[in-house]
């Protein structure tokens, strides 16, 4: 029980990350500059506390954390953010929170021991209605943007495909290696978009007390705590319960906003909220992963 309360409690952090990221946004950095310094201090800060083993036992498991490092990282943050700024954010937030129902379809036909049941698959479908109330705030209205709503569904892929290879990695090595690997890949494989896209926030922009301070959450709170204790849970609940609670990530987001962006909470949000909490509930109890 005890495992399913942490992993809540870390996608509730997520939730409000998206609150931090908009901060930023919007006093000029970059999403690849907010995330190649978010990981690098949280690689920095768990380099401290991790073991001094620097290579994995295999090319083929290397060659895995280097894939954790693109789809949890580089790759996951990237198209969603860039999906933002092309799309609509109620499509890319809904496209984004299917990653749980992605992880399972997935887990149904690469894993042998993931098996449909009624529970899971009602549970999924609940959870996943209660999030587009949330999020549309009862305006179902789906403008289409071919490009944008393809990266968003490129980053629900991505964390599905994450959460599934970490599970594969974490009966052989600890949550700490594993976590230090996805920060290191997941800056290595981000350093090619800046010559593409120069870095362009000023460096002195950093003195400010809303940078810094929206960085340093994001930084060692929301990765490198939480992306420690992420790959802690998956390996103790299994990667399809843990993707479950990524549907309460909304849930954060709206409550994160009316405290910090003054946007009002509905009664749509609050029957949302309801039907997400019922969703998760009945697939974690419906679920069947060994």
């Amino acid at each position: 029980m005890i495992y399913h309360i942490i992993a809540i409690i870390v996608v509730l952090i997520w939730g409000c990350t998206f609150v931090n990221s908009k901060e930023l946004l919007l006093h000029g950095m970059r999403p690849e500059e907010i995330f190649f310094i978010r990981f690098l201090m949280a690689y920095v800060c768990i380099w401290f506390c991790s073991p001094k083993k620097i290579w994995s036992k295999t090319w083929k498991d290397e060659f895995t954390m280097a894939l954790l490092g693109i789809t949890g990282g580089s790759l996951y943050f990237l198209s969603e953010n860039w999906a933002v700024g092309i799309s609509y954010t109620n499509n890319v937030s809904f496209i984004v929170c299917t990653a749980p129902l992605i992880t399972t379809l997935l887990g149904f036909l690469f894993i042998k021991d993931i098996k449909a049941t009624p529970g899971l698959v009602a549970g999924s479908i609940t959870a996943l209605l209660g999030t587009a109330i949330v999020i549309f705030n009862g305006k179902f209205i789906l403008h289409l943007n071919p490009l944008g709503d393809l990266l968003a569904l490129v980053a629900a892929i991505s964390w599905a495909v994450y959460s599934l290879l970490i599970k594969e990695v974490s009966y052989r090595y600890s949550a700490t290696f594993i976590t230090r690997k996805v920060f290191f890949y997941g800056i290595l494989t981000i350093i090619p978009v800046f010559l593409i896209r120069p870095w362009n926030f000023p460096f002195d922009g950093f003195r400010q007390p809303v940078i810094w301070g929206n960085l340093l959450f994001l930084g060692v709170i929301a990765s490198f705590a939480c992306f420690f204790i992420w790959s802690y849970i998956i390996k103790k609940i299994g990667a399809i319960s843990a993707s479950n609670y990524i549907y309460i990530n909304p849930i954060s987001t709206v409550i994160c906003s009316a405290i910090v962006l003054s946007e009002p909470m509905t009664w749509m949000a609050y029957l949302g909220s309801a039907l997400i909490l019922l969703g998760v509930f009945i697939a974690n109890k419906g679920k069947n992963e060994g």
